[in-house]
Protein backbone atom coordinates (compact mmCIF):
# COMPACT_ATOMS: atom_id res chain seq x y z
CA UNK A 1 0.00 0.00 0.00
CA UNK A 2 1.36 3.41 -0.99
CA UNK A 3 -0.13 6.53 0.60
CA UNK A 4 -0.31 9.85 -1.16
CA UNK A 5 -2.35 11.66 1.47
CA UNK A 6 -0.95 15.16 1.18
CA UNK A 7 -4.09 16.74 2.58
CA UNK A 8 -3.86 14.57 5.73
CA UNK A 9 -0.17 15.33 6.30
CA UNK A 10 -0.47 19.10 6.32
CA UNK A 11 0.10 20.35 9.86
CA UNK A 12 -0.40 16.82 11.20
CA UNK A 13 1.23 15.45 14.34
CA UNK A 14 2.64 11.95 14.79
CA UNK A 15 4.00 10.03 17.73
CA UNK A 16 6.77 8.68 15.48
CA UNK A 17 8.03 9.52 12.00
CA UNK A 18 10.37 7.14 10.18
CA UNK A 19 12.43 8.70 7.38
CA UNK A 20 13.50 6.11 4.83
CA UNK A 21 11.99 2.82 3.68
CA UNK A 22 15.04 0.68 3.09
CA UNK A 23 16.09 -2.19 5.31
CA UNK A 24 16.60 -0.30 8.59
CA UNK A 25 13.47 1.82 8.25
CA UNK A 26 11.25 -1.12 7.39
CA UNK A 27 12.72 -3.12 10.25
CA UNK A 28 11.92 -0.33 12.72
CA UNK A 29 8.41 -0.04 11.29
CA UNK A 30 7.86 -3.77 11.73
CA UNK A 31 8.80 -3.78 15.40
CA UNK A 32 6.69 -0.71 16.15
CA UNK A 33 3.75 -2.42 14.42
CA UNK A 34 4.33 -5.68 16.22
CA UNK A 35 4.17 -3.95 19.58
CA UNK A 36 0.86 -2.26 18.88
CA UNK A 37 1.57 0.98 17.02
CA UNK A 38 -0.50 1.31 13.88
CA UNK A 39 0.98 2.70 10.65
CA UNK A 40 -0.99 5.68 9.40
CA UNK A 41 -2.30 6.38 12.89
CA UNK A 42 0.58 6.27 15.39
CA UNK A 43 3.51 6.44 13.01
CA UNK A 44 4.22 7.17 9.39
CA UNK A 45 7.03 6.19 7.01
CA UNK A 46 8.33 8.82 4.58
CA UNK A 47 10.56 7.82 1.67
CA UNK A 48 12.17 10.04 -0.95
CA UNK A 49 12.30 7.40 -3.68
CA UNK A 50 9.66 6.97 -6.36
CA UNK A 51 9.03 3.37 -5.31
CA UNK A 52 10.09 0.54 -2.97
CA UNK A 53 13.58 -0.94 -2.88
CA UNK A 54 15.63 1.63 -0.99
CA UNK A 55 19.08 2.21 -2.44
CA UNK A 56 18.93 -1.12 -4.25
CA UNK A 57 16.53 0.24 -6.87
CA UNK A 58 19.34 2.55 -8.06
CA UNK A 59 21.98 -0.18 -8.57
CA UNK A 60 23.38 -1.00 -12.00
CA UNK A 61 22.03 -3.96 -13.95
CA UNK A 62 25.21 -6.06 -13.83
CA UNK A 63 25.04 -6.15 -10.02
CA UNK A 64 23.33 -9.35 -8.93
CA UNK A 65 22.89 -11.06 -5.59
CA UNK A 66 25.31 -13.66 -6.88
CA UNK A 67 28.06 -11.05 -7.32
CA UNK A 68 27.60 -9.03 -4.15
CA UNK A 69 27.19 -9.61 -0.44
CA UNK A 70 24.08 -11.39 0.74
CA UNK A 71 21.13 -9.19 1.61
CA UNK A 72 19.73 -9.84 5.07
CA UNK A 73 16.13 -11.03 5.33
CA UNK A 74 13.48 -8.65 6.53
CA UNK A 75 11.98 -9.69 9.88
CA UNK A 76 9.46 -12.48 9.37
CA UNK A 77 9.72 -12.42 5.59
CA UNK A 78 12.61 -14.49 4.19
CA UNK A 79 13.76 -13.63 0.68
CA UNK A 80 14.62 -17.21 -0.18
CA UNK A 81 17.15 -18.10 -2.87
CA UNK A 82 17.26 -15.25 -5.42
CA UNK A 83 18.01 -15.92 -9.07
CA UNK A 84 21.69 -14.95 -9.53
CA UNK A 85 21.02 -13.95 -13.14
CA UNK A 86 18.42 -11.30 -12.25
CA UNK A 87 19.64 -7.78 -11.36
CA UNK A 88 19.66 -7.16 -7.61
CA UNK A 89 17.70 -3.95 -8.18
CA UNK A 90 14.74 -5.92 -9.55
CA UNK A 91 14.82 -8.61 -6.87
CA UNK A 92 15.06 -6.25 -3.91
CA UNK A 93 12.52 -3.79 -5.29
CA UNK A 94 9.99 -6.59 -5.62
CA UNK A 95 10.92 -8.01 -2.21
CA UNK A 96 10.52 -4.69 -0.38
CA UNK A 97 7.30 -3.92 -2.28
CA UNK A 98 5.66 -7.20 -1.21
CA UNK A 99 6.82 -6.57 2.34
CA UNK A 100 5.27 -3.09 2.48
CA UNK A 101 2.00 -4.40 1.09
CA UNK A 102 1.84 -7.36 3.47
CA UNK A 103 2.28 -5.08 6.49
CA UNK A 104 0.13 -2.27 5.05
CA UNK A 105 2.82 0.20 6.09
CA UNK A 106 1.32 3.04 4.08
CA UNK A 107 4.69 4.43 2.96
CA UNK A 108 4.36 8.01 1.72
CA UNK A 109 6.49 8.67 -1.37
CA UNK A 110 8.11 10.45 -2.95
CA UNK A 111 8.46 12.49 0.22
CA UNK A 112 11.79 14.27 0.64
CA UNK A 113 12.48 15.67 4.11
CA UNK A 114 14.16 19.02 3.56
CA UNK A 115 14.97 19.75 7.20
CA UNK A 116 14.05 18.99 10.79
CA UNK A 117 13.97 21.75 13.41
CA UNK A 118 13.03 22.21 17.05
CA UNK A 119 12.04 25.23 19.12
CA UNK A 120 13.61 23.74 22.23
CA UNK A 121 16.93 21.91 22.03
CA UNK A 122 16.37 18.25 22.87
CA UNK A 123 12.74 18.69 23.97
CA UNK A 124 9.26 19.25 22.61
CA UNK A 125 7.94 18.34 19.16
CA UNK A 126 10.21 18.01 16.16
CA UNK A 127 9.18 20.06 13.13
CA UNK A 128 9.61 18.46 9.71
CA UNK A 129 9.48 20.24 6.37
CA UNK A 130 8.68 17.75 3.62
CA UNK A 131 8.57 18.15 -0.16
CA UNK A 132 5.55 16.12 -1.30
CA UNK A 133 4.04 16.29 -4.80
CA UNK A 134 5.93 19.51 -5.42
CA UNK A 135 4.48 21.14 -2.33
CA UNK A 136 6.16 22.07 0.93
CA UNK A 137 4.34 20.31 3.76
CA UNK A 138 4.88 20.82 7.49
CA UNK A 139 4.27 18.22 10.17
CA UNK A 140 5.49 17.46 13.68
CA UNK A 141 6.43 14.36 15.65
CA UNK A 142 7.41 13.38 19.17
CA UNK A 143 10.15 11.03 17.98
CA UNK A 144 12.11 10.46 14.81
CA UNK A 145 13.75 7.31 13.46
CA UNK A 146 16.18 8.36 10.75
CA UNK A 147 16.99 5.65 8.21
CA UNK A 148 18.21 7.57 5.19
CA UNK A 149 21.31 5.50 4.52
CA UNK A 150 24.19 6.80 2.41
CA UNK A 151 23.43 6.16 -1.26
CA UNK A 152 22.01 9.63 -1.89
CA UNK A 153 25.14 11.27 -0.48
CA UNK A 154 28.06 10.20 -2.73
CA UNK A 155 31.44 11.53 -1.65
CA UNK A 156 34.15 12.95 -3.91
CA UNK A 157 37.35 14.30 -2.29
CA UNK A 158 38.51 17.71 -3.37
CA UNK A 159 41.64 17.70 -5.51
CA UNK A 160 43.05 20.93 -6.99
CA UNK A 161 41.92 21.30 -10.60
CA UNK A 162 38.87 19.05 -10.26
CA UNK A 163 36.72 21.57 -12.14
CA UNK A 164 39.25 21.88 -14.98
CA UNK A 165 39.13 18.28 -16.23
CA UNK A 166 37.71 18.20 -19.75
CA UNK A 167 36.97 14.49 -19.84
CA UNK A 168 34.18 12.63 -18.08
CA UNK A 169 33.90 12.30 -14.31
CA UNK A 170 31.44 10.02 -12.56
CA UNK A 171 30.87 8.43 -9.17
CA UNK A 172 29.95 4.84 -8.33
CA UNK A 173 26.33 5.97 -7.94
CA UNK A 174 26.26 6.97 -11.64
CA UNK A 175 27.67 3.74 -13.07
CA UNK A 176 25.39 1.93 -15.50
CA UNK A 177 27.38 -0.47 -17.69
CA UNK A 178 30.92 -1.40 -18.64
CA UNK A 179 30.34 -0.66 -22.33
CA UNK A 180 30.15 3.05 -21.51
CA UNK A 181 33.93 2.91 -20.91
CA UNK A 182 35.01 1.03 -24.02
CA UNK A 183 38.15 2.58 -25.48
CA UNK A 184 38.28 5.35 -22.86
CA UNK A 185 41.39 5.26 -20.68
CA UNK A 186 40.03 5.34 -17.12
CA UNK A 187 41.49 6.38 -13.78
CA UNK A 188 39.73 4.46 -11.00
CA UNK A 189 40.02 6.23 -7.65
CA UNK A 190 39.36 4.56 -4.31
CA UNK A 191 40.50 1.52 -2.36
CA UNK A 192 37.21 -0.24 -1.58
CA UNK A 193 35.60 -3.39 -2.88
CA UNK A 194 33.69 -1.48 -5.58
CA UNK A 195 36.91 -0.10 -7.06
CA UNK A 196 38.53 -3.53 -7.25
CA UNK A 197 35.46 -5.10 -8.86
CA UNK A 198 35.10 -2.28 -11.39
CA UNK A 199 38.80 -2.43 -12.27
CA UNK A 200 38.48 -6.11 -13.14
CA UNK A 201 35.35 -5.48 -15.22
CA UNK A 202 36.73 -2.43 -17.03
CA UNK A 203 39.98 -4.22 -17.89
CA UNK A 204 37.99 -6.18 -20.48
CA UNK A 205 37.09 -3.05 -22.48
CA UNK A 206 39.76 -0.44 -21.82
CA UNK A 207 43.06 0.54 -20.21
CA UNK A 208 42.83 1.47 -16.52
CA UNK A 209 45.00 2.79 -13.71
CA UNK A 210 44.28 2.52 -9.99
CA UNK A 211 44.82 5.43 -7.57
CA UNK A 212 44.58 5.13 -3.77
CA UNK A 213 45.78 7.31 -0.92
CA UNK A 214 46.90 4.33 1.15
CA UNK A 215 48.20 0.90 0.16
CA UNK A 216 45.30 -1.42 -0.75
CA UNK A 217 44.00 -2.91 2.49
CA UNK A 218 44.11 -6.58 1.58
CA UNK A 219 43.83 -8.77 4.64
CA UNK A 220 44.62 -12.43 5.21
CA UNK A 221 42.00 -12.57 7.96
CA UNK A 222 39.15 -15.01 7.36
CA UNK A 223 35.86 -13.16 6.87
CA UNK A 224 33.87 -15.20 9.39
CA UNK A 225 31.33 -14.36 12.10
CA UNK A 226 33.95 -13.18 14.56
CA UNK A 227 35.40 -10.90 11.90
CA UNK A 228 31.98 -9.32 11.39
CA UNK A 229 31.59 -8.68 15.11
CA UNK A 230 35.04 -7.10 15.29
CA UNK A 231 34.23 -4.82 12.35
CA UNK A 232 31.07 -3.58 14.06
CA UNK A 233 32.91 -3.16 17.37
CA UNK A 234 35.62 -1.04 15.71
CA UNK A 235 33.05 1.18 13.95
CA UNK A 236 30.91 1.47 17.08
CA UNK A 237 33.84 2.62 19.21
CA UNK A 238 34.20 5.64 16.91
CA UNK A 239 30.52 6.60 16.84
CA UNK A 240 30.18 6.30 20.61
CA UNK A 241 33.07 8.75 20.88
CA UNK A 242 31.40 11.21 18.50
CA UNK A 243 33.88 10.54 15.69
CA UNK A 244 32.70 10.13 12.09
CA UNK A 245 32.67 6.51 10.87
CA UNK A 246 35.88 5.52 9.10
CA UNK A 247 35.77 4.33 5.49
CA UNK A 248 34.34 0.84 5.11
CA UNK A 249 37.42 -0.74 3.58
CA UNK A 250 39.73 0.68 6.23
CA UNK A 251 37.87 -1.43 8.79
CA UNK A 252 36.79 -4.48 6.80
CA UNK A 253 39.84 -4.87 4.59
CA UNK A 254 39.82 -6.54 1.17
CA UNK A 255 39.55 -10.33 0.95
CA UNK A 256 42.29 -12.33 -0.73
CA UNK A 257 39.98 -13.79 -3.36
CA UNK A 258 41.44 -15.69 -6.29
CA UNK A 259 40.25 -13.10 -8.81
CA UNK A 260 41.89 -10.32 -6.79
CA UNK A 261 45.19 -12.19 -6.58
CA UNK A 262 45.07 -12.74 -10.34
CA UNK A 263 44.28 -9.04 -10.79
CA UNK A 264 47.35 -8.03 -8.81
CA UNK A 265 49.52 -10.43 -10.77
CA UNK A 266 48.24 -9.03 -14.09
CA UNK A 267 48.90 -5.45 -12.93
CA UNK A 268 45.23 -4.37 -12.98
CA UNK A 269 44.91 -4.29 -9.18
CA UNK A 270 48.14 -2.41 -8.50
CA UNK A 271 47.77 1.04 -6.95
CA UNK A 272 50.01 3.84 -8.19
CA UNK A 273 49.40 6.03 -5.17
CA UNK A 274 47.35 9.23 -5.13
CA UNK A 275 47.56 12.15 -7.52
CA UNK A 276 47.75 15.68 -6.14
CA UNK A 277 46.41 17.72 -9.07
CA UNK A 278 43.86 17.28 -11.84
CA UNK A 279 44.72 18.74 -15.26
CA UNK A 280 42.45 19.32 -18.26
CA UNK A 281 43.39 15.96 -19.79
CA UNK A 282 44.89 13.98 -16.94
CA UNK A 283 46.38 14.06 -13.46
CA UNK A 284 49.72 14.75 -11.81
CA UNK A 285 51.29 12.12 -9.57
CA UNK A 286 53.99 13.30 -7.13
CA UNK A 287 57.07 11.21 -6.49
CA UNK A 288 56.39 8.69 -3.74
CA UNK A 289 58.82 5.90 -2.91
CA UNK A 290 56.99 2.67 -2.10
CA UNK A 291 59.14 2.20 0.99
CA UNK A 292 57.19 5.02 2.65
CA UNK A 293 54.30 2.68 3.38
CA UNK A 294 54.73 -0.07 5.93
CA UNK A 295 51.05 -0.79 6.59
CA UNK A 296 47.69 0.03 5.05
CA UNK A 297 46.63 1.78 8.29
CA UNK A 298 43.73 -0.63 8.71
CA UNK A 299 41.44 -0.45 11.74
CA UNK A 300 39.84 -3.19 13.81
CA UNK A 301 40.18 -6.69 12.32
CA UNK A 302 42.01 -5.40 9.25
CA UNK A 303 44.83 -3.86 11.30
CA UNK A 304 48.24 -5.35 10.61
CA UNK A 305 51.87 -4.34 11.04
CA UNK A 306 52.64 -5.33 7.46
CA UNK A 307 51.03 -5.33 4.04
CA UNK A 308 49.26 -8.60 3.25
CA UNK A 309 49.84 -8.09 -0.47
CA UNK A 310 52.79 -5.67 -0.87
CA UNK A 311 52.94 -6.16 -4.64
CA UNK A 312 49.58 -4.35 -4.92
CA UNK A 313 51.24 -1.07 -3.83
CA UNK A 314 53.59 0.40 -6.42
CA UNK A 315 53.35 4.20 -6.37
CA UNK A 316 55.27 6.07 -9.04
CA UNK A 317 58.76 6.70 -7.63
CA UNK A 318 59.14 9.87 -9.71
CA UNK A 319 56.58 12.56 -10.46
CA UNK A 320 54.70 12.14 -13.70
CA UNK A 321 51.58 13.13 -15.62
CA UNK A 322 49.15 10.49 -16.82
CA UNK A 323 46.44 11.28 -19.38
CA UNK A 324 42.88 9.95 -19.05
CA UNK A 325 39.52 10.18 -20.74
CA UNK A 326 37.56 9.30 -17.58
CA UNK A 327 38.00 9.75 -13.83
CA UNK A 328 35.86 7.20 -12.03
CA UNK A 329 35.41 8.11 -8.35
CA UNK A 330 34.82 5.01 -6.21
CA UNK A 331 35.33 7.04 -3.07
CA UNK A 332 32.34 5.96 -1.07
CA UNK A 333 29.39 7.67 0.52
CA UNK A 334 28.61 9.65 3.63
CA UNK A 335 25.59 9.36 5.89
CA UNK A 336 22.69 11.36 4.38
CA UNK A 337 21.98 13.51 7.42
CA UNK A 338 21.98 17.07 6.09
CA UNK A 339 18.27 17.43 6.86
CA UNK A 340 19.16 17.07 10.55
CA UNK A 341 21.73 19.88 10.42
CA UNK A 342 19.45 22.46 12.14
CA UNK A 343 19.48 20.26 15.27
CA UNK A 344 23.27 20.68 15.63
CA UNK A 345 23.92 17.04 16.49
CA UNK A 346 27.48 16.88 15.17
CA UNK A 347 30.53 17.08 17.40
CA UNK A 348 33.59 19.18 16.63
CA UNK A 349 35.18 16.04 15.19
CA UNK A 350 32.40 15.76 12.61
CA UNK A 351 30.57 12.72 13.96
CA UNK A 352 27.43 12.34 16.05
CA UNK A 353 27.90 11.18 19.65
CA UNK A 354 25.77 8.14 20.36
CA UNK A 355 24.52 6.75 23.68
CA UNK A 356 23.94 3.34 22.15
CA UNK A 357 24.16 1.92 18.65
CA UNK A 358 21.03 3.85 17.65
CA UNK A 359 20.29 6.52 20.28
CA UNK A 360 21.69 10.04 19.83
CA UNK A 361 23.34 11.23 23.02
CA UNK A 362 22.37 14.90 22.85
CA UNK A 363 18.77 14.48 21.66
CA UNK A 364 16.68 11.64 23.04
CA UNK A 365 14.00 12.20 20.42
CA UNK A 366 16.28 11.05 17.60
CA UNK A 367 17.31 7.52 16.61
CA UNK A 368 19.77 6.81 13.81
CA UNK A 369 19.40 3.41 12.20
CA UNK A 370 21.68 2.32 9.38
CA UNK A 371 24.38 4.66 10.72
CA UNK A 372 27.88 3.61 11.76
CA UNK A 373 28.02 -0.01 12.86
CA UNK A 374 24.40 -0.49 11.79
CA UNK A 375 25.05 0.33 8.14
CA UNK A 376 25.46 -3.30 7.04
CA UNK A 377 22.37 -5.25 5.98
CA UNK A 378 22.46 -7.42 9.10
CA UNK A 379 23.27 -4.45 11.32
CA UNK A 380 20.44 -2.40 9.82
CA UNK A 381 17.81 -4.99 10.68
CA UNK A 382 19.14 -5.26 14.22
CA UNK A 383 19.27 -1.48 14.56
CA UNK A 384 15.63 -1.19 13.55
CA UNK A 385 14.66 -3.66 16.26
CA UNK A 386 16.76 -1.93 18.95
CA UNK A 387 15.50 1.54 17.99
CA UNK A 388 11.88 0.39 18.19
CA UNK A 389 12.41 -1.12 21.63
CA UNK A 390 14.17 1.95 23.01
CA UNK A 391 11.58 4.27 21.49
CA UNK A 392 8.70 2.28 22.96
CA UNK A 393 10.27 2.65 26.41
CA UNK A 394 10.35 6.41 25.91
CA UNK A 395 6.74 6.45 24.79
CA UNK A 396 5.87 4.66 28.02
CA UNK A 397 7.77 7.32 29.96
CA UNK A 398 5.76 10.01 28.17
CA UNK A 399 2.52 8.19 28.95
CA UNK A 400 3.53 8.09 32.61
CA UNK A 401 3.80 11.87 32.76
CA UNK A 402 7.20 12.55 31.22
CA UNK A 403 7.74 14.65 28.10
CA UNK A 404 8.94 13.77 24.63
CA UNK A 405 12.69 13.84 24.56
CA UNK A 406 13.01 13.00 28.22
CA UNK A 407 15.52 10.24 28.69
CA UNK A 408 14.22 7.09 30.39
CA UNK A 409 16.26 5.04 32.78
CA UNK A 410 19.52 4.17 31.03
CA UNK A 411 19.37 1.03 28.90
CA UNK A 412 21.61 -1.82 29.91
CA UNK A 413 24.50 -1.72 27.49
CA UNK A 414 27.51 -3.86 26.76
CA UNK A 415 31.03 -2.54 27.23
CA UNK A 416 31.21 -1.48 23.60
CA UNK A 417 27.92 0.40 23.57
CA UNK A 418 25.53 -2.21 22.22
CA UNK A 419 22.14 -2.35 23.88
CA UNK A 420 21.85 -5.48 25.99
CA UNK A 421 18.56 -6.88 24.79
CA UNK A 422 16.36 -9.27 26.77
CA UNK A 423 16.28 -12.88 25.59
CA UNK A 424 14.49 -13.02 22.27
CA UNK A 425 11.54 -15.30 21.77
CA UNK A 426 11.66 -18.04 19.19
CA UNK A 427 10.09 -15.90 16.49
CA UNK A 428 12.78 -13.24 16.89
CA UNK A 429 15.71 -15.64 16.92
CA UNK A 430 15.13 -16.83 13.39
CA UNK A 431 14.91 -15.08 10.06
CA UNK A 432 12.37 -17.66 8.94
CA UNK A 433 9.39 -16.45 10.97
CA UNK A 434 5.91 -16.84 9.58
CA UNK A 435 4.71 -13.42 8.48
CA UNK A 436 1.13 -14.28 9.34
CA UNK A 437 2.21 -14.82 12.95
CA UNK A 438 4.20 -11.59 13.16
CA UNK A 439 5.07 -8.78 10.84
CA UNK A 440 8.31 -8.00 9.12
CA UNK A 441 10.77 -5.08 8.97
CA UNK A 442 13.58 -3.84 6.70
CA UNK A 443 16.38 -1.44 6.04
CA UNK A 444 16.21 2.18 5.09
CA UNK A 445 17.43 4.20 2.21
CA UNK A 446 15.72 7.49 1.60
CA UNK A 447 17.16 10.70 0.27
CA UNK A 448 17.11 14.06 1.91
CA UNK A 449 18.91 16.97 0.36
CA UNK A 450 19.38 20.16 2.33
CA UNK A 451 22.22 22.56 2.77
CA UNK A 452 24.10 21.78 5.96
CA UNK A 453 25.43 24.55 8.13
CA UNK A 454 29.21 25.00 7.85
CA UNK A 455 29.67 23.68 11.39
CA UNK A 456 27.56 20.62 10.68
CA UNK A 457 29.55 18.99 7.88
CA UNK A 458 32.96 18.71 6.31
CA UNK A 459 33.79 21.92 4.38
CA UNK A 460 32.89 21.54 0.70
CA UNK A 461 33.70 23.58 -2.37
CA UNK A 462 30.83 25.33 -4.12
CA UNK A 463 28.94 22.88 -6.30
CA UNK A 464 28.98 25.31 -9.21
CA UNK A 465 32.73 24.71 -9.35
CA UNK A 466 32.22 20.99 -9.77
CA UNK A 467 31.96 19.28 -13.17
CA UNK A 468 28.41 18.86 -14.41
CA UNK A 469 28.44 15.07 -14.10
CA UNK A 470 29.18 15.33 -10.41
CA UNK A 471 26.54 17.97 -9.83
CA UNK A 472 23.94 15.66 -11.34
CA UNK A 473 24.95 12.93 -8.91
CA UNK A 474 24.59 15.28 -5.97
CA UNK A 475 28.09 14.36 -4.87
CA UNK A 476 29.65 16.08 -1.91
CA UNK A 477 32.99 17.45 -3.02
CA UNK A 478 34.92 17.82 0.17
CA UNK A 479 38.26 19.19 1.27
CA UNK A 480 38.62 16.15 3.52
CA UNK A 481 41.40 13.62 2.76
CA UNK A 482 41.22 11.87 -0.58
CA UNK A 483 40.40 8.28 -1.34
CA UNK A 484 41.77 5.32 0.52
Amino acid sequence: MVCRLTELLVDSHWRVVIIGAGQAGLSAAHYLWRDGLKPGRDFIVLDASDGPGGAWRQRWESLTLGSTNHIADLPGFPLGAPDPSVPASEIVTDYYSRYEQELELCVVRPAEVAHVTSDDAGAGPLKLTVMLDGERVHLTSDYLINATGTWTHPYVPYVPGIAEFEGKQLHTAQFREVEDFRGLRTLVVGGGISATQFLLELATVTDTLWATRRPPNFTAREFDGNWGLEVERAVRSRTLAGLPPASVVRTTGLPLRREFLDGVESGVLVSRGMFDEILPHGVHFPARPAEEAVTSEGLGPSHSDRLALPQSWQPFPEERIEEFDVIFWNTGFRAALNHLAPLHLRTREGGIAMDTEVAVRDDHRIFLVGYGSASSTIGATRAGRIAARELLKRLETTADGGSAGQSPAPSTATADGRTAEPPADTAERTNHENLSAQAAGTEAAGSNAATARPDESVPAVALDAVPQAQRRAGATVSSAPAAE
